[in-house]
């Protein structure tokens, strides 16, 4: 899997923080139930696929002074960005540039934010939520934060997506403008139903749940029961 988001959004990377609270809602609130959940979890290493420019990292990190997060990116440039970001927390921090396709390392929690829409089908992200699974150790758990829309044939689709095109005209954005983004986005970004998302990490072997949605934004939950040994 290669990405570049400064190509893919038509944004700097140093514009990104700013760019990413144009382009969905809600962001600022998603983070801190992110981070604020899984800090909850009480976790000592925390994963963070498709980490960015680190700023959920540093929200966990925030809450937490005995977290250490890998932050997993295979975006060098967004890559460099959180080193810069997270620089004062020293050891505290791993970066990895590579895939979160690859193998995971183990670790007692997992975040992603604005990340897991880049897998192109149900069946990739299926075996990326078993090998989340398999690093996670017993009673760990997954957040992931990123866009779900209802089904093409769901009537529902066109409301999120007017919903979600209000948003960006209300920052500024031209209406026609906002809904070329959403056709140069759908490039590299596969949106799937919110019941398909949970199926997934329940067959995934993750006690799974919604915990948060403000339109398109979704925060789904797994956990791996704390009895499972295997």
């Amino acid at each position: 899997m290669s990405h570049s988001v400064s190509s893919h959004l038509r944004v700097e990377i140093d514009a990104y923080d700013e760019a990413i609270r144009t382009f969905v809602p809600g962001y600022d609130e998603m983070l801190t139930l992110v981070a604020s959940t899984i800090v909850a979890s009480g976790p000592a290493h925390v994963l963070d696929l498709g980490a960015g420019t680190g700023a959920l990292s540093q929200a966990v990190l925030n809450r937490c002074e005995r977290c250490h997060v890998t932050l997993i990116d295979v975006d060098p440039a967004m890559l460099d960005q959180a080193r810069q970001r997270l620089a004062a927390y020293g050891s505290r921090t791993r970066f990895l540039n590579r895939s979160f396709l690859d193998p995971l390392p183990a670790c007692d929690a997992v975040v992603a934010s604005l990340a897991l829409h880049h897998v192109p089908s149900m069946d990739e992200k299926r075996s990326l939520y078993r090998a989340i699974r398999e690093a996670l150790s017993p009673g760990g758990v997954f957040l992931n934060a990123d866009v779900t829309m209802p089904a093409e044939s769901d009537e529902r689709r066109s409301a999120d997506y007017e919903t979600w095109r209000a948003h960006l005209v209300a920052c500024g954005i031209a209406r026609e403008r906002a809904r070329e983004h959403f056709r140069e986005w759908a490039d590299e970004d596969f949106y799937f139903p919110l019941g398909e998302e949970l199926a997934a990490l329940e067959a995934a072997g993750l006690a799974a749940e919604c915990l948060w949605r403000v339109t398109p934004l979704t925060i789904m939950k797994g956990v791996r029961p704390s009895e499972d040994r295997s």
